[in-house]
């Protein structure tokens, strides 16, 4: 079990976000309780989503099928029907009791997992205070690990009010896989659980926030032709007002290759872990068979069920946003390692907003006590 929300598009059942392992299914009862005394077992229905990459734990919803739900404060998915209700510490909270129609938030980034010893400061602040000229206001990330350096960063922006960290100790109930080819990366479960996050922090954000993005830690989901993201879905919501799912398309600007003037090889950044995404200009040419993946600016109303590139289950479709009014800057290892610099497009698109972000990517930096 993870977390548990009533879904209130579905006549206010239970949806426990949870981790099921495929290969030893068993039936799966739901335990719900009001007050202290009061608890009840029903029959659950078991929905394991379809996007599992093959390995045998997958992101699934228990639905809790009973009555009088909206009262229930505390869940717990059991395999015996019959059980007493004196185990309080495996009890999970039910949250999203409220519908609400305004919302703290207008935009709030999901980032799934963070683990290992990733170290990438310099990229990680550039990011986030790019997200914030752009217009987001709430960033939540799912933290296994990470390395010492970014660990300050984080702090910093925990502190600050902007980055919500939720602990994800995954490792320590399952062997989380690194990737998601399960030919090349062996675990129980895709990538550190990365699809339950996704789902979890659409839950989570549902009452919170308007809008969610979904995308990783090294990607910005970049307007081209509107200043920030609220001028962006003020065109869209209303010329697609029934859509609720908005795939934009991933470009990738290969680290390998630096813009030749240096003007932001900065001597202040320079000993600073990570990359300078200001650096690297150069954006690889989609590559005409392949499919070129997509991350999501959602309506967290409309989802039931999300995988990674697109949503599993939703209510009202999705819509490809055109590459040339919004896309994905990510600076990453190239794709196409065989291109020269030549070969590639210039994309100054971050340049557009350098007086404001290299002076608030120093202040960072000075607050999280790195210059």
């Amino acid at each position: 079990m993870v977390s548990a929300f009533i879904d209130h598009r579905l006549d206010g059942v239970i949806r426990v976000i949870s981790i099921v392992n495929r290969s030893s299914l068993q039936p799966l009862y739901c335990s719900y309780c009001s007050t202290e005394q009061v608890c009840k077992t029903v029959d659950t229905d078991v929905q394991i989503h379809s996007d599992h990459f093959s390995y045998t734990c997958g992101a699934s919803d228990v639905i809790c099928k009973g009555e009088h739900m909206q009262n229930a404060t505390h869940v717990l998915i059991t395999t015996e029907k019959e059980r007493s209700a004196d185990h309080k510490m495996e009890y999970l909270p039910i949250k999203n009791k409220v519908v609400r129609e305004s919302f703290k938030f207008n935009f709030t980034i999901c980032i799934s997992n963070l683990f290992g010893d990733y170290n990438n400061v310099l990229q990680f602040a550039q990011t986030m205070e790019m997200y914030k000229l752009l217009g987001v206001q709430h960033v939540v990330v799912y933290k296994t690990s990470c390395g010492p350096d970014l660990e300050k960063l984080l702090k910093h922006y925990e502190t600050e009010g902007t980055l919500e960290i939720v602990s994800w100790p995954i490792d320590q109930f399952l062997n989380p896989a690194r990737g998601w080819n399960i030919k090349r990366h062996k675990g129980d479960i895709q990538y550190f659980g990365q699809l339950v996050t996704l789902n979890e922090c659409i839950y989570r954000n549902m009452y919170q926030s308007k809008y969610v993005l979904l995308n990783d830690i090294d990607e910005i989901i970049m307007p081209y032709k509107h200043s920030n993201l609220p001028s962006l879905m003020e065109d869209l919501q209303p010329a697609y007002p029934n859509i609720g799912v908005f795939l934009i398309e991933n470009h990738i600007f290969p680290k390998i290759h630096f813009e030749e003037s240096g003007k932001f090889k900065r001597a202040e950044w320079k000993n600073i872990p990570g990359i300078n995404i200001m650096e690297h200009i150069y954006r690889e040419p989609p590559r005409k068979k392949n499919y070129n993946p997509t991350k999501m600016i959602v309506n967290p109303r409309k989802v039931q069920q999300t995988s990674v590139h697109s949503t599993l289950k939703d209510f009202g479709g999705s819509f490809h946003v055109p590459f040339d009014v919004c896309r994905i800057v990510h600076v990453r290892v190239p794709l196409q390692e065989n291109l020269t610099k030549e070969e590639l497009f210039v994309d100054k698109r971050v340049w557009d907003f350098e007086q404001e972000l290299v002076p608030n990517v120093d202040q960072t930096l000075k607050l999280s006590g790195f210059l």
